[in-house]
C-alpha cells in the first residue's frame, strides 16, 4: 500500500446568501501513525503524512529516548490498510543502550491531535523537572516580529489547506531554515525538533516559532529541544507560563502585526525603548 497524500481534494456543498452549489475545498489529511521500537508500539498518535522521518526523530527526542540522531540506528516508514482507512507505522529500531533504557520505561499512550500529554504513567511524569536553560542568546525583537510575519508564506501546506499548525526555527543571520507543519501542534514541533537533529543544527542558536496556543507540553518539548527562546501566535497557559520560567525559557507569545508580549526571561530579546501600555 503506498502512503496517504497529506492533502486531498474534496467536494463539499458551498451555501451562501445567494444559493448553494458544489465547490472544491484542499483539506489536510489526518492518519493514524503509529510508532514502533523493537516492533513493540510505544504510541499511536493522529498525524499529517508528511515528514514521517523527522516526526520519528523529533518525537523521539522529545520523549527523551535518544541525545544523538546516530541513536536510531534504523527508521522504516511502512503503509497499512486497516478497516478500509491507511494508516502508517514508523519501525524504529534504537542503539542498543537506548533501547534498554526504552523498556526500563515502556508505557503505552493513545495520543489525539489535541492532546500531548496522554498516556502520562502518573502525575509525576506529566510534572517532572525539565532541562535548565542557560543561553546567552539575544534577539531583536523587531526582527523576531518579522520573522514571525513572514512564517505564512513558508507554510505550503496551510496556504493550501488553511487548517494545518506550523513549527519553525529562526537562525539570526539566516532567517527561518526550516518549517514542518500538522493537523497537530505537537506533532509540528516534534517534526520540526526531528528536522533540526536531522541535520546538525542547534536548537539553541535561534528561536522557534509557533502558530498555535502555548500550553504546557509544547514548553516541555522545547525545553527538551534546548532552545531558549519561543514565540507564538496565541496565548499561553498559566501553567506554560510557570514552567518556562522555571526552567529558564524565553515566552513570548499573541505575536500580531505590531508587536507581541513576552511573558518570561525577557532580557533575551533585545528591544530598542519601553513605553507603559495600559
Amino acid at each position: 500500500m503506498t502512503l496517504p497524500a497529506p492533502i486531498l481534494t474534496s467536494t463539499p456543498l458551498v451555501w451562501r446568501e445567494h444559493g448553494a452549489a458544489r465547490g472544491l475545498r484542499q483539506i489536510p489529511e489526518e492518519t493514524a501513525v503509529a510508532l514502533t521500537y523493537g516492533r513493540a508500539t510505544y504510541a499511536v498518535m493522529m498525524a499529517t503524512p508528511a515528514d514521517l522521518e523527522d516526526f520519528a526523530w523529533g518525537f523521539t527526542r522529545n520523549e527523551g529516548l535518544i541525545t544523538a540522531a546516530d541513536e536510531i540506528t534504523a527508521c522504516d516508514v511502512v503503509a497499512r490498510e486497516i478497516d478500509g482507512e491507511a494508516a502508517i507505522e514508523l519501525r524504529l529500531d534504537l542503539a542498543g543502550v537506548r533501547e534498554e533504557a526504552l523498556w526500563r520505561r515502556q508505557r503505552r499512550l493513545l495520543g489525539a491531535t489535541g492532546c500531548g500529554l496522554c498516556g502520562m504513567e502518573s502525575l509525576e511524569a506529566a510534572l517532572a523537572p525539565l532541562p535548565a536553560i542557560v543561553s546567552d542568546l539575544q534577539l531583536d525583537a523587531g526582527t523576531l516580529a518579522a520573522a514571525m510575519a513572514g512564517l505564512g508564506a513558508c507554510q505550503t501546506l496551510n496556504q493550501q489547506t488553511h487548517a494545518l499548525h506550523a513549527a519553525a526555527f529562526f537562525a539570526p543571520g539566516r532567517g527561518i531554515v526550516a518549517v514542518r507543519e500538522d493537523v497537530g501542534r505537537h506533532n509540528a514541533l516534534d517534526k520540526l525538533a526531528g528536522a533540526l537533529l536531522r541535520a546538525g543544527i542547534a536548537p539553541a542558536s535561534g528561536a522557534v516559532l509557533l502558530t498555535s496556543r502555548v500550553s504546557v507540553e509544547m514548553v516541555q518539548k522545547v525545553a527538551r529541544m534546548g532552545c531558549a527562546i519561543v514565540l507564538a501566535v496565541s496565548a499561553p497557559t498559566g501553567l506554560a507560563i510557570r514552567r518556562a520560567e522555571r526552567c529558564g525559557i524565553t515566552l513570548a507569545a499573541i505575536a500580531r502585526a505590531d508587536g507581541f508580549e513576552i511573558f518570561t526571561h525577557p532580557a533575551r530579546i533585545v528591544i530598542e525603548r519601553e513605553a507603559y501600555v495600559a
